[in-house]
């Protein structure tokens, strides 16, 4: 009980580690200087199909196509960040020394992971969904268009960024920092790529593509909540009028677009799988010698 009173105190600890990096920081000025540039490309780009004519479905359809290929870089950013805050969560305070002291104390391993991930997740939601919600601001306020869902959206991507996260910090707990954020961030990409080729096989008829993507999609679920970012970014009646032609099925071979959101069976799924990571997490890192 002493230890999990400790758990605010490691939350705290964390974000203050977080919050003092440099890097963290020069990553929220360059976002801010992206949404500003990207806010006057969506205006440029408005203002010049409306004098061409262009009708306000098509341009709905352009600009939210743009906006999720933004929501496409910015996931594997932020993908990144969390892989490039989590790898030495553990890792390197064990190569420091610093955890022998921490663990001198009535803190037990239990307590001293739940703390790291709690308080990185924090830091990688927020900045997710603060930076995601300004990037659709910008965007709304330059063409006057805005997702059906932007909550959803921008939920997507920080829950993207938590899955990459938590495995982070399970290989952490066993490998040095350097290795477990690049293993994340290529499983990360490997996930994307198997659920680019799902689509492919989905389109082509290809039945095992579809199963093997659909296994990738619950063994490690980034694509999926990326589908879901993708769903809640795209007009409500650009799906309607695709779901109704069914000869518009060789879209599920494009990465960038989504005929469904996910089931609440899924995100429950999600949430599971990530509690089950951190548990490992405990439990590898209970195994460990110092």
């Amino acid at each position: 009980m002493s230890g999990l009173r400790l758990l605010p105190a490691m939350v705290r600890l964390t974000l203050f580690e977080a919050l003092r990096r440099r890097t963290l920081w020069a990553l929220v000025g360059l976002t801010v200087v992206i949404v500003v540039l990207t806010g006057l490309g969506f205006e440029y780009l408005v203002t010049q199909a409306r004098g061409h004519g262009t009708r306000e479905l098509q341009l709905q359809v352009g600009v939210s196509q743009v906006l999720i290929l933004c929501a496409f870089m910015f996931g594997f950013i932020l993908a990144a960040t969390a892989a490039f805050l989590a790898a030495p969560a553990i890792a390197g305070d064990i190569e420091s020394g610093v955890l022998l002291a921490m663990l001198a104390r009535p803190l037990g391993r239990g307590t001293f992971v739940v703390g790291r991930w709690l308080g990185l997740a924090i830091v990688v939601g927020i900045y997710g969904a603060v930076a995601g919600l300004l990037e659709i601001g910008a965007m709304k306020l330059a063409s006057g268009y805005g997702p059906p869902d932007p909550a959803g959206a921008v939920g997507g991507l920080a829950a993207q960024a938590v899955v990459v996260l938590s495995v982070t910090l399970l290989l952490s707990s066993r490998l040095p920092a350097i290795a477990s954020g690049a293993i994340a961030v290529v499983l990360f990409g490997l996930a994307w790529g198997v659920g680019v080729l799902g689509g492919v096989g989905a389109a082509l008829g290809v039945g095992s593509l579809e199963t093997v993507s659909s296994l990738a999609r619950i063994v490690f679920p980034s694509d999926g909540l990326w589908r879901a970012t993708i769903f809640a970014l795209e007009p409500s009646a650009v799906i309607a009028a695709i779901s109704a032609d069914r000869s518009a099925e060789i879209l599920q071979a494009n990465p960038f677009f989504a005929a469904t959101g996910p089931s609440p069976a899924y995100l429950a799924w999600c949430v599971a799988w990530v509690a089950g990571v951190v548990g490992l997490t405990v439990l590898s890192f209970a195994r460990r010698e110092l």
